[in-house]
């Protein structure tokens, strides 16, 4: 098993989440999710990322509940998509979520896109944490000005902002911005889709530490205070992505990777809606 991987961060209302965790995005129904949740599992991993949108939740429910792991031991987080958003909408969908995954409750429920329903589909967030169905509430891909909406009309600000963030695409102002606001950063995306062999940066300070480019990346992110969620469906790449809390990043090796950001979005503009 897998050191390190229980190390956890405290969102604003005091709940402890894991500082990386398991992300499922097109991990297939089936064998696919499965055998990931399964294997994250044996190595250590407590945090499972899904969605709605992403259609393993079953998949994922039967491998926590074959794990034989304490459910009170893994934080699990899904997600409301666009075509659910709204008051009612949200309540259905939380409640399919549930069935879905098995559990009666989730540990994190995450807006997925700002959209125009979202005032109304914060309103039912709140609900659902007010009456304990789910331990945290939080959104992904919003934006500061999307952040300043919520906070003007929330009675509960958002405890957690999962958005596309890696070493091409740092957006350090929104970072600041959370950091500010005690909203913990998520980062989706964070080994680039693939691509961090690409960036000599990684290349380099891997060589440097015996360490892969995407375990580079990872502890990039960590040593930045942001939680992240890799993810692959290969039990060795799940287990080279855990192992990652045996080596530190040296303040060189951080200002190196820092100058690495072009900008580039492998995901749709936050603006556009969405289609993650």
């Amino acid at each position: 098993m897998l050191t390190g991987l229980d190390d956890t961060v405290r969102l604003a209302n005091g709940v402890e989440m894991p500082r990386l965790g398991l992300g499922t995005y097109k991990s297939a129904e089936g064998g696919d999710v499965e055998g990931a949740v399964t294997a994250a599992l044996e190595l250590g991993y407590r945090s499972i990322d899904t969605a709605s949108l992403y259609g393993n939740e079953e998949g994922i429910g039967r491998a926590i509940a074959a794990a034989g792991v304490p459910r009170g031991e893994i934080f699990l987080t899904s997600k409301v998509w666009n075509d659910e958003q709204g008051y009612e909408h949200t309540l259905a969908a939380f409640t399919r979520s549930l069935e879905r995954l098995g559990t009666d409750y989730l540990d994190l429920y995450l807006v997925h896109w700002p959209r125009a329903e979202t005032p109304e589909t914060w309103r039912a967030l709140e609900r659902l944490y007010a009456e304990g169905a789910v331990r945290a509430i939080g959104v992904c891909n919003h934006l500061e000005h999307h952040l300043e909406e919520i906070l003007g009309y929330a009675d509960i600000a958002p405890m957690v902002d999962q958005y596309e963030l890696h070493p091409w695409l740092q957006q350090p102002s929104l970072r600041s911005y959370c950091q500010a606001h005690d909203i913990v950063v998520e980062a989706w995306a964070p080994l680039m889709k693939g691509r961090v062999a690409e960036e000599p940066a990684l290349v380099a300070v891997a060589g440097n530490h015996g360490k892969s480019p995407a375990q580079v990346a990872l502890r990039w992110l960590l040593q930045h205070g942001v939680v992240t969620i890799p993810k692959s469906v290969h039990r060795e790449r799940i287990a080279e992505n855990g192992a990652v809390f045996d080596f530190t990043l040296t303040p060189e090796d951080m200002t190196a990777i820092d100058a690495a950001d072009r900008g580039h979005r492998f995901g749709p503009e936050p603006d556009r809606g969405g289609e993650r």
